[in-house]
């Protein structure tokens, strides 16, 4: 009998932690997996899977807990040791599904730019539907249908392009990794405006009295004038969409050079703010609100306290696939 006061949560997101050949006979649904004895199920391994995503998408991996999935069921927890032999296994099989569910583009005949684009597009719009996925570390990827499917479909993209096989998964790996951590900042962006139940703007606001005391913009030049910059455009300290925006021109400009054609022009599509929100300015922080002050602030008389951002790195044999 288990434990009353184990909640069997995932041990460690991510992939490749379980038994490798049971979890390749799930993947696949070798008939092997199936257990031959015993009392006749009354589930399926989908319907199993479909219920822990939906448990993911709406709470978090942190709430995908055997009990919680089998209660979702409507079966004990110990019945779902029937169907999965552990967390870890569970994890790769919903991993998989999802890239078994996701839109592949037609893109054949198009250029390559808009090939590689449209492979960003589809990790993104999968990692925002999954915001759970972009957290995994697929080093050791779910080697199932749905990563095959997804693996092939999206090194189309970079066949023809005089790469070899090394640079062919080489860039595709940069991309998902690129496309993986904007997805892990653009929901920690979510999360802090969600958990601190306050905007950019608001917490800069609350900032502002200690800033003022402490922060000298002539001793951080080259900073208060980037960060005012980068702040009024953006109205905060990151934009994701920007960051997206201007990350994948820097990648297609990258992989032109690679194949020896002009990178394209970087994007400058700067949003004039009408009214900011509180900025470092010369002699403190402080709301920026009229023509005057703003037209000072970008004469470079003011500046704004830089954020900082830092994207996770990894790197998997099959590309990393789990953006």
């Amino acid at each position: 009998m288990y434990n009353e006061l184990e909640v069997f949560r995932i041990p460690s997101a991510r992939t490749g932690a379980g038994d490798p050949a049971r979890t390749l006979q799930l993947l696949w649904r070798d008939p092997a997996a199936i257990p031959r004895h015993g009392p006749r199920q009354g589930l399926t391994i989908d319907q199993v899977v479909a219920a822990a995503t939906a448990l993911a998408d709406a709470e978090g991996l942190d709430a995908v807990t055997m009990r919680r999935v089998s209660g979702n069921l409507g079966v004990v927890p110990m019945t779902l040791y029937t169907y999965v032999p552990g967390k870890a296994e569970l994890l790769d099989l919903m991993l998989d599904a999802a890239y078994q569910r996701m839109r592949r583009t037609d893109t054949a005949g198009q250029p390559w730019r808009q090939r590689v684009t449209a492979v960003a597009a589809e990790n993104r719009a999968l990692l925002e539907a999954h915001p759970w996925a972009a957290a995994i570390s697929t080093i050791r990827p779910p080697l199932g249908p749905g990563l095959m499917a997804k693996y092939e479909h999206e090194l189309s993209a970079f066949d023809g392009l005089g790469l070899d096989d090394i640079q062919m998964d080489a860039a595709l790996t940069h991309l998902l990794t690129f496309v993986q951590a904007w997805a892990r900042a653009a929901a920690d962006t979510q999360a802090t405006r969600r958990d601190t139940a306050m905007d950019d703007e608001q917490w800069w606001a609350a900032s502002e009295p200690l800033l003022r005391k402490v922060l000298d913009p002539a001793a951080y030049p080259l900073a208060v004038r980037v960060g005012t910059a980068a702040g009024t455009a953006h109205r905060a300290a990151y934009n994701p969409h920007h960051s997206y925006e201007f990350g994948l021109e820097l990648i297609l400009g990258g992989l032109a050079a690679l194949l020896g054609g002009p990178p394209p022009p970087l994007a400058r599509k700067r949003r004039q703010a009408t009214g900011g929100p509180p900025w470092i300015v010369a002699g403190g922080l402080g709301s920026v609100s009229s023509g005057a002050e703003r037209r000072a602030r970008e004469s470079g008389e003011s500046g704004v306290a830089p954020g900082k951002h830092r994207g996770p790195r990894r790197r998997s044999p099959l590309g990393d696939r789990a953006a």
